[in-house]
C-alpha cells in the first residue's frame, strides 16, 4: 500500500524533578544542600531514511513519545536525560504543524533530521538555592513538560522524470518498457492509482529516477479525478514530460489541458524544463513520421514515440540525459 500522507502526535519527555537533599556524613558537621537537577526530557526527531518509500508505518502507528528524564538524587548527582525518539520517513517528506499550517521542515536526503518536539529542561535541586543567608534551602523545582504537537506529513516523491499525461496516454507502457517497473496497464482509465517509480539506463554506468503518477484531466487541481493531492509528486521531479495520445482526434487540447491543470496548481510548474512526447504513434499512418508539422511545433522540444515498437525511445532517453545533464 502506498500511503504518501499521515497525521501523528508526538510528545517529547518531561523533565525529571529536582530534589531537596542535605548531606549527613560522619564527621561532617555541615554538611549543607546536595540535591542534584532532574535530567532533560527526551527529544522527539523525525529522520529520512531511504530504506523507506512510504509513510505505511506512520499511517499505523500515530503516536509517539519520548522518554521522560529521571528525577535527582542527593549527593549532586544529576538525573539521567531522556531518551529521544526518533521516527523514520522516506525522503521528500514534508512536516507541517496540524494547527498552524506552519512548516516544520523538509527531508530532502537521506540522513537529514529535525527536532519536532524538544524535551522538557529539568528541574533545579536544592543546591542551586543556597546563600549565605540561606544555607539550608528546602527548595528544589519541578521539570518542565515536554513539547506536544500533532504535525501533518506529506511525501512528495523525489525523482528525475515526471511523467505527466491524461488517463490512458501511455504512461505505465513507457514506463515498463524503459524500466524494470511494473505498473498496472489496461485499456481503461486510471490503472495507475498510486505513484509508480522506475530507474531507466541513461548510459554504461548512469540512470534516472522516473515517475508515472495518476493520470490527470480536467479540472484535477481543483480535486477531480485522482486528484491535486497526486500533482504535489510533479513538484520534485527536475524534468516533466508531457504525454499526448497522437492518435485522439484532438492531441493539441489534451496537450493545453494539462498545461492548464499544471497552471492552476502551481504556475512554476510551468518553467520546469519539460518534453512534449507523442505517444502510440504506431497507431497512425507512417508511424512516427506520420505525426503532423503543426503538433511537432506547438512544443519547444516534441519526441514522437511508439512503446509498441520502441521507436523514439532512444532519442528520448537521450534528450532526458542531455536535458538533466545540463541542469547539473
Amino acid at each position: 500500500m502506498f500511503i504518501d500522507h499521515t497525521i501523528i502526535e508526538v510528545t517529547a519527555g518531561h523533565g525529571g524533578d529536582g530534589v531537596v537533599s542535605f548531606r549527613r556524613e560522619k564527621y561532617v558537621p555541615r554538611g549543607g544542600p546536595d540535591g542534584g537537577d532532574g535530567g532533560r526530557g527526551g527529544d522527539v526527531l523525525i529522520e529520512a531514511t531511504k530504506r523507506l518509500t512510504t509513510l505505511i508505518d506512520l499511517h499505523y502507528k500515530r503516536y509517539y513519545k519520548a522518554e521522560r528524564g529521571r528525577h535527582g538524587e542527593g549527593k549532586r548527582k544529576h538525573g539521567k536525560s531522556g531518551k529521544d525518539v526518533v521516527i523514520p520517513v522516506p525522503p521528500g517528506s514534508v512536516i507541517k504543524d496540524a494547527e498552524s499550517g506552519t512548516i516544520v521542515g523538509e527531508l530532502l536526503d537521506d540522513g537529514d533530521r529535525i527536532v519536532v518536539a524538544k524535551g522538557g529542561r529539568g528541574g533545579l535541586g536544592n543546591d542551586h538555592f543556597k546563600s549565605p543567608r540561606n544555607r539550608a534551602p528546602r527548595k528544589a523545582t519541578e521539570g518542565k513538560p515536554g513539547e506536544s504537537r500533532t504535525l501533518e506529513i506529506t511525501l512528495k516523491l523525489i525523482a528525475d522524470v515526471g511523467l505527466v499525461g491524461e488517463p490512458n496516454a501511455g504512461k505505465s507502457t513507457l514506463l515498463s518498457v524503459l524500466s524494470a517497473a511494473h505498473p498496472e496497464i489496461a485499456d481503461y482509465p486510471f490503472t495507475t492509482k498510486t505513484p509508480v517509480l522506475g530507474i531507466v539506463k541513461t548510459g554504461e554506468f548512469e540512470t534516472l529516477v522516473m515517475v508515472d503518477i495518476p493520470g490527470l484531466i480536467e479540472g484535477a487541481h481543483a480535486g477531480k479525478g485522482m486528484g491535486k493531492e497526486f500533482l504535489r509528486h510533479i513538484e520534485r521531479c527536475r524534468v516533466l514530460l508531457y504525454l499526448v495520445d497522437a492518435s485522439v482526434p484532438e492531441p493539441v487540447e489534451s496537450y493545453r489541458t494539462l498545461r492548464n491543470e499544471l497552471l492552476k496548481y502551481d504556475p512554476v510548474l510551468l518553467e520546469r524544463p519539460s518534453i512534449l512526447v507523442l505517444t502510440k504513434c504506431d497507431l497512425l499512418e507512417g508511424g512516427t513520421g506520420g505525426v503532423e508539422a503543426a503538433l511537432l511545433g506547438i512544443h519547444s522540444k516534441v519526441i514522437p514515440i511508439s512503446s509498441v515498437s520502441r521507436d523514439g525511445l532512444r532519442t528520448l532517453v537521450g534528450e532526458l540525459a542531455a536535458t538533466l545533464a545540463a541542469m547539473d
